[in-house]
């Protein structure tokens, strides 16, 4: 073989000086580039195909996609740095960008939390309303009314949802949602509208508790979500006829974990199990828990009461030995409970010491 000859490093064929492309640190000759190789849009070094990040218009090295692009969410199409569009975390295309609500949010989004109100333990409404309309002017109409004074909800869609969207608060303590959130107000403008949560087959109202509330020590944190576990299976029943929901709907959205001896074997059963976060007790966020349980209501009663017992769950669980929990009886739990939202609700539902009064319809 000639000094100056050069052999292509994939089929073997002798080429003359000057003939071949480097592909790398490979030269191969120009049958054999043409087969499996390609040139970066962007830095102009050839590379093969199957190392090339691509959509219909452009053809990238890794490195460079990497430094420069993104990937639209929506449509898949690569972008350029300055041409990216972001809402929360997730890159988006100008056409694509443009085509979302101002309004309503899409179901990523999920902004910086603000923290209102002092205390130790947050409470974060997800409030599913439906039939109403997936519209951006009444979006607007509800945010103006909770965030006049800064911003307390913002709205997402929701593919769950037939005609409709999700409010959802930032994280209040039980006191903020009383006494500085007009929930009265969002409410009866929502029903206004025509929207119904309860009076749907769709709609739920999720809680999140932040697990810090519980002490920050993680191994700690799970010995309380444990007796918050045992507490729900323990009294399944009343639960079930507090949350509203039917069974297909709980068992679709919300399924229950199964009853064990201890919450900590609750626990160790619900991080083994295949559901999800469609568990009436959602454990799959790092900074809360989520409370799945409860239908869907624009009743104020109702949504304050549901709140309210969030709290008092979390205080018992608390507070409470695993062994206190065991002897603790459902009357018993709800003969100290001093909220009048609460107390009327819980006699609403049958669930207050065998006295009931008249309700009004949920909606």
């Amino acid at each position: 073989m000639e000094e100056n000859t050069r052999i292509c490093d994939i089929c073997g064929r002798e080429m003359e000086e000057g003939e071949g492309v480097w592909v790398g640190d490979q030269l191969v000759c120009e049958d054999c580039f043409e087969d499996g190789g390609t040139t970066c849009d962007h830095c102009g070094e050839n590379i093969w195909i199957s190392d090339a990040v691509q959509d219909d218009d452009m053809t990238l090295c890794q490195t460079c996609y990497d430094d420069y692009y993104h990937r639209c969410e929506c449509c898949g199409r690569i972008i350029h740095d300055n041409n990216t569009y972001w809402r929360g975390d997730y890159p988006y295309c100008e056409p694509c960008y443009e085509d979302f609500d101002d309004e309503i949010e899409d179901y990523h989004y999920k902004p910086q939390p603000r923290f209102l109100g002092t205390g130790d333990r947050y409470l974060g409404v997800e409030l599913e309303v439906d039939c109403g309309g997936k519209d951006d002017d009444n979006a607007k109409i509800l945010k103006d009314l909770a965030n006049a004074d800064g911003e307390r909800i913002y709205i997402k869609s929701d593919g769950s949802l037939d005609d409709g969207f999700e409010i959802v608060s930032h994280p209040m303590t039980l006191d903020y949602h009383m006494n500085n959130m007009d929930w009265e107000t969002l409410l009866q403008e929502a029903v206004r509208m025509d929207y119904r949560s309860h009076q749907t087959s769709t709609c739920g109202l999720h809680i999140h508790v932040n697990r810090n509330a519980f002490v920050e020590n993680q191994a700690e944190q799970e010995v309380v979500i444990g007796k918050i576990l045992y507490f729900i299976e323990k009294h399944w029943n009343e639960v079930f006829c507090f949350s509203r929901r039917s069974k297909h709907n709980m068992n679709r959205w919300a399924a229950r974990y199964g009853y064990e001896k201890t919450g900590e074997e609750i626990l160790k059963k619900a991080k083994e199990s295949g559901h999800g976060r469609y568990c009436a007790i959602n454990l799959c966020n790092y900074d809360t828990i989520e409370f799945r349980l409860f239908r869907g209501t624009l009743k104020l009663n109702t949504f304050l009461a549901t709140l309210q017992f969030v709290d008092t769950i979390c205080d018992v669980a608390f507070s409470m030995s695993q062994t206190d929990l065991e002897a603790l009886s459902w009357s018993e739990f709800v003969s100290h409970i001093e909220y009048p939202e609460l107390v009327q609700y819980l006699k609403e539902r049958n669930l207050y010491i065998n006295e009931h009064v008249f309700a009004e319809e949920d909606v």
